[in-house]
């Protein structure tokens, strides 16, 4: 089926969010773009039975489909493997989203119309009118720490680089040289917004409020934070230098 908004929603072991999520984004596109929308479930061969309950999505509603992979080998590839799907079904706006709710799907119609006058939309934390709810102490510095470090390394003024609430026009992704792209997790999320910014596409942040997820377990912990941080320099380089061969880079625009 084809459509020209696609929600891709990465899941491993979200047997108890994914029918809620999926109900709850797919109100809210119909509202942003009714009848021209597709939400996409990449799941990571959950062994709690994510898979079977988005199965059963899918032969419910004929704008869900699933795309099952072997094995759980990572947020960024499940992202990659999302938007290679969407655009042979026809995406010109990608959307990423996560499935516990820390993303709330009333945000995706303000997502989809910033991005009418923008190539890439990032639900934003850390811009006025942002913020996160039922965080500790600890994370809430490690976030904010690891925002600024990124955006000094990188030499951008992007406010929230780690969020992966975005919505991402078929142009950037074709641009960006995807199949290049190595990093996972919080790193993952940087450099789709980083190899955007080099390429010269417009990027645009609205305010999100972000909460914890009420429902299941984080696969994130400050450890896995803290080593992505630490990666950021090696993905810099690495970026710069795929996109540089892809004849998409400016890279001197931004130092």
């Amino acid at each position: 089926m084809s459509a020209t908004v696609w929600l891709v929603i990465p899941t491993y072991n979200e047997v108890d969010n994914v029918r809620n999520i999926v109900v709850a984004a797919a109100a809210e596109l119909e509202r942003a773009a009714p009848h021209d929308h597709r939400i996409l479930i990449v799941d990571d061969n959950s062994p709690d039975g994510t898979g079977a309950v988005a199965d059963e999505l899918a032969a419910e509603c004929d704008w869900v489909e699933v795309l099952h992979r072997p094995g759980k080998s990572g947020l960024g590839q499940a992202y990659l493997a999302g938007f290679a799907r969407a655009l042979a079904g026809g995406a010109q706006l990608v959307i990423e989203m996560d499935a516990d709710f820390s993303h709330d799907p009333r945000y995706l119609p303000a997502l989809l119309s910033a991005a009418e006058d923008a190539d890439l939309v990032l639900g934003s934390r850390y811009v006025p009118g942002g913020g996160v709810r039922d965080w500790g102490l600890l994370r809430r510095l490690v976030s904010r720490g690891g925002g600024i470090y990124a955006r000094r390394i990188l030499g951008v003024e992007v406010r929230d680089l780690t969020g992966g609430f975005k919505c991402i026009r078929r142009e950037v992704l074709e641009a960006i040289d995807l199949p290049s792209v190595r990093a996972e997790g919080y790193v993952f999320q940087i450099e789709v917004t980083y190899r955007a910014i080099l390429a010269g596409f417009r990027v645009r942040e609205i305010p999100i409020v972000f909460a914890d997820r009420a429902v299941g377990t984080s696969k994130m912990s400050t450890r896995i934070a803290v080593e992505a941080m630490l990666s950021v320099p090696v993905m810099k380089r690495s970026a710069s230098a795929a996109l540089a061969r892809a004849g998409t880079a400016r890279a001197t625009t931004l130092n």
